[in-house]
């Protein structure tokens, strides 16, 4: 029995997006395929049919674009039925748009991503992040990336938890064969040669699962995640501007952080640690003192 980890990034273009998100969303092996199940049956329900073959379809940069919400305003709430109709005759004739099938297909994107976070919360879905902020000091990494250090921690202080002796199982979306090697044996040497790392071992299996996006639901649900935790959901020190839009998202993914326990000196009855770490310097601790001793 095992919590499965599904990792997806946004914002790592460095171009529109205000945030770098490093996005996991960890299920128990044993809600995996109902969750599946229930998110394909909500897709042809809210579609009118599948739209899986078309994978960028469900992506949030797509779902959730404001093209998406002028487009679902023009017309009032359409009831589902129809607006299940239209969406797939649009789909099934897309070089004949109509004002009522675009307004019909916009309305039925942001359901369908509404009823994906619902469904996350029945099935036990807690969502975990590192986001860095904008500008945030970094140098080329020796090592394993800090935002990945900081994900697998707060993943780590989860699966720790949870009764019974349950592991933790790492799902990328698939890097270039190159990115892949490299990220496998920073998390090898992580995992096996610093003191954090072999304990945190003890619960996570060090080697990561890479997996096509587009045909894995977890990595599609940890996309919609970091794509709202960029442009909505604010924690901590972030600051930047929001879309008031998608503030009932944002609630919702809020709504499915986890907070831990754990101990810390001068901290009677234990320290809070949010599943959302926000980053302001990607460089290790030895690097910052490097640059002060330049």
């Amino acid at each position: 029995m095992a919590y499965l980890l599904f990792i997806d990034e946004s914002g790592q273009d460095h171009q529109e997006s205000p945030y770098e998100v490093l996005a996991g969303a960890a299920i128990h092996d044993s809600q995996l395929w109902d969750l599946v199940c229930d998110v394909q049956d909500a897709e042809e329900q809210i579609f009118g049919r599948p739209i899986s073959a078309r994978p960028h379809e469900l992506k949030a940069r797509e779902l959730l674009k404001r093209k998406t919400f002028r487009l679902a305003r023009q017309l009032a709430a359409i009831p589902t039925a129809d607006r299940a109709r239209l969406s797939a005759e649009l789909l099934a004739d897309p070089e004949n748009p109509t004002k009522e099938r675009l307004a019909a297909h916009a309305q039925a994107k942001i359901a369908f991503a509404d009823k994906i976070l619902e469904l996350c919360g029945t099935h036990g879905v807690r969502f975990f992040a590192s986001i860095v902020v904008p500008h945030a000091p970094r140098q080329p990494p020796t090592g394993l990336r800090k935002d990945y250090g900081y994900l697998f921690e707060r993943f780590f202080y989860w699966v720790d938890e949870q009764p019974g002796h349950e592991r933790g199982l790492v799902v990328f979306d698939e890097l270039e064969r190159s990115q892949s090697h490299v990220l496998i044996s920073q998390m090898g040497k992580y995992f096996r040669s610093t003191a954090t790392g072999m304990q945190r071992s003890g619960r996570i299996v060090p080697e990561p699962f890479f997996v096509h996006s587009d045909l894995t639901t977890g990595i599609r649900i940890a996309d919609l995640v970091a794509y709202l935790l960029a442009w909505n959901v604010r924690v901590a020190a972030m600051d930047a501007p929001v879309r008031a839009e998608l503030n009932e998202m944002g609630r919702l993914v809020l709504n499915l952080r986890h907070r831990a326990i754990v101990p810390r000196p001068g901290y009677p009855d234990g320290f809070s640690v949010w599943s959302f770490a926000v980053i302001d310097d990607l460089r290790t601790r030895d690097e910052r003192q490097g640059d002060l001793r330049l």
